[in-house]
């Protein structure tokens, strides 16, 4: 039998997975797969777990060198459940053989309207004015007038996928969308409706800057205090990629400094967020909890991609998102 593993925070309080059950309808085209839970609620996969499954389909779990430390290594597939692989070791895995894959298409549109309600509640002033209506002050609307989008500037820090996505959706509302990415093709840019710019003209001439890219050795901190400085003070900053990213601590700085207008912040840079974190108590600033693109939709087609992946490596075939290619041909997939 080829043995499946799940981690458990996909699952629901009440025990059931946090996606449709129609996604583990892949599974029934192997008839020799046997799937479970683990047995555990681990925060880190572990030697046990690649010593015990032939494929790990996890979400959130670091997986480190130490798991494929061993010689016991049984483990062909880490299915990591969304677009980041930042929490995977991934030269680690293909010097242990093991296939690393994601699943980047089923998140790409969520992500991208995630990024515009985000954008939206901000220019539109949502809170404070859903905060007047429930505290009697509604005669006072006119102190909180919103900021409109067709004579602004939306800037992309990443034009990848969802990059070019959030392009294509933003495109009728804004002025301009322009993006900074050293490896993007400025003709697919502007086919999505944007213009490739370095990062200093996005900084400086956006109002609203958006993070969008994966999280690197480079990308670690890129908005520093130095990036936010170079943004106008009317400018918004927005992340929905990976906390670190930017340097928390700096953002802070730029938002009670008031060097920037606000913030609309999905992920932050230590997860979850302390409860004593200054952010918390910003009223120009949107915190939601790494899940603002978790949808019905988006779940399903995450864990059926994610499943079929392992799926593919169970009947010797190649995944279709595979993050490291050498460990694929090593092990012979076709």
């Amino acid at each position: 039998m080829f043995k499946i593993g799940s981690t458990r925070d996909l699952m629901t309080a009440a025990g059931e997975p946090c996606f449709p059950a129609a996604a583990f309808d892949v599974l029934k085209s192997n008839p020799d797969i046997e799937w479970q839970w683990l047995d555990e609620d681990v925060t880190e996969i572990t030697p046990e777990l690649m010593a015990t499954y032939d494929g790990l389909h996890v979400n959130l779990p670091p997986v480190n060198a130490s798991c494929v430390a061993g010689g016991d290594v049984r483990c062909k597939i880490i299915a990591r459940n969304g677009v980041g692989f930042d929490t995977v070791d991934v030269d680690a895995m293909t010097a242990a053989g093991v296939i690393v894959t994601n699943t980047p298409i089923a998140v790409r549109r969520p992500v991208a309207v995630a990024t515009l309600t985000l954008l939206f509640a901000l220019a539109g002033r949502l809170f404070d004015k859903d905060k007047l209506v429930r505290s009697g002050r509604w005669n006072e609307r006119t102190d909180y007038m919103g900021t409109g989008l067709t004579s602004r500037t939306l800037g992309l820090v990443g034009a990848g996928s969802i990059g070019k996505e959030i392009i294509r959706l933003a495109t009728p509302f804004f002025k301009e969308v322009v993006a900074c990415d050293p490896f993007a093709d400025a003709g697919e840019v502007q086919a999505a409706g944007g213009r490739l710019v370095s990062f200093d003209e996005v900084l400086t001439g956006s109002d609203f800057v958006t993070v969008c890219c994966l999280l690197t050795n480079e990308t670690r901190h890129l908005m520093n205090a130095k990036a936010f400085a170079q943004m106008n003070p009317d400018a918004y900053y927005l992340n929905v990629g990976r906390g670190p990213i930017h340097d928390e601590a700096a953002l802070v700085q730029a938002l009670q400094s008031g060097e920037i207008a606000g913030a609309g912040l999905d992920v932050t840079e230590l997860e979850p967020v302390s409860p004593d974190s200054p952010l918390i108590g910003m009223e120009n600033t949107i915190i939601t909890p790494h899940a603002l693109c978790w949808t019905d939709e988006c779940f399903e087609d995450i864990a059926r991609t994610a499943l079929q992946s392992i799926v593919d490596v169970s009947r010797g075939l190649r995944p279709v998102h595979v993050v490291n290619e050498v460990a694929a041909v090593g092990l012979g997939v076709r």
